[in-house]
Protein backbone atom coordinates (compact mmCIF):
# COMPACT_ATOMS: atom_id res chain seq x y z
CA UNK A 1 0.00 0.00 0.00
CA UNK A 2 1.55 3.41 -0.85
CA UNK A 3 -0.13 6.83 -0.36
CA UNK A 4 1.14 9.87 -2.17
CA UNK A 5 0.16 13.67 -1.74
CA UNK A 6 0.00 15.11 -5.18
CA UNK A 7 0.22 19.05 -5.50
CA UNK A 8 -3.65 20.59 -6.89
CA UNK A 9 -2.22 20.98 -10.54
CA UNK A 10 -1.22 16.99 -11.22
CA UNK A 11 -4.33 15.83 -9.00
CA UNK A 12 -6.63 17.46 -11.65
CA UNK A 13 -4.92 16.29 -14.87
CA UNK A 14 -4.63 13.08 -12.89
CA UNK A 15 -8.21 12.76 -12.59
CA UNK A 16 -9.29 14.37 -15.50
CA UNK A 17 -7.13 11.46 -17.39
CA UNK A 18 -9.04 9.22 -15.59
CA UNK A 19 -12.31 10.31 -15.86
CA UNK A 20 -11.97 10.20 -19.65
CA UNK A 21 -10.40 7.02 -20.48
CA UNK A 22 -12.42 4.91 -17.67
CA UNK A 23 -9.23 3.98 -15.74
CA UNK A 24 -9.01 4.53 -11.88
CA UNK A 25 -5.78 6.98 -10.95
CA UNK A 26 -3.92 3.92 -9.06
CA UNK A 27 -3.98 2.59 -12.22
CA UNK A 28 -1.86 5.46 -13.67
CA UNK A 29 -0.01 5.93 -10.96
CA UNK A 30 1.25 2.56 -11.16
CA UNK A 31 2.20 2.65 -15.09
CA UNK A 32 4.11 6.05 -14.29
CA UNK A 33 5.85 4.15 -11.58
CA UNK A 34 6.46 1.26 -13.33
CA UNK A 35 7.60 3.06 -16.51
CA UNK A 36 10.03 5.06 -13.99
CA UNK A 37 11.66 2.07 -12.52
CA UNK A 38 12.20 -0.14 -15.85
CA UNK A 39 14.09 3.27 -17.21
CA UNK A 40 15.93 4.44 -14.14
CA UNK A 41 16.38 2.03 -11.78
CA UNK A 42 19.92 0.58 -13.32
CA UNK A 43 21.24 4.13 -13.39
CA UNK A 44 19.83 5.04 -9.88
CA UNK A 45 21.60 1.68 -8.01
CA UNK A 46 25.05 2.58 -10.07
CA UNK A 47 24.59 6.03 -9.08
CA UNK A 48 24.12 4.76 -5.23
CA UNK A 49 27.11 2.63 -5.08
CA UNK A 50 29.13 5.89 -6.48
CA UNK A 51 28.18 7.96 -3.80
CA UNK A 52 28.85 5.33 -1.30
CA UNK A 53 32.52 5.51 -2.92
CA UNK A 54 32.36 1.35 -2.97
CA UNK A 55 34.77 -0.38 -5.35
CA UNK A 56 34.82 -0.18 -8.68
CA UNK A 57 36.07 -1.43 -11.72
CA UNK A 58 36.25 -0.37 -15.42
CA UNK A 59 34.60 -2.50 -18.19
CA UNK A 60 38.19 -2.98 -20.15
CA UNK A 61 39.42 -4.39 -16.76
CA UNK A 62 36.65 -6.38 -16.48
CA UNK A 63 36.29 -7.95 -19.72
CA UNK A 64 40.47 -8.83 -19.10
CA UNK A 65 39.15 -10.44 -15.73
CA UNK A 66 36.73 -12.54 -18.09
CA UNK A 67 38.82 -13.31 -20.80
CA UNK A 68 36.52 -11.38 -23.06
CA UNK A 69 39.01 -8.86 -24.12
CA UNK A 70 39.56 -8.28 -28.05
Amino acid sequence: MLGIRLDKGLERRLSRLAKKTGRSKSHYAREAIRQYLEDREDYLLGLAVLERKEPTISLEKLERRLGLAR
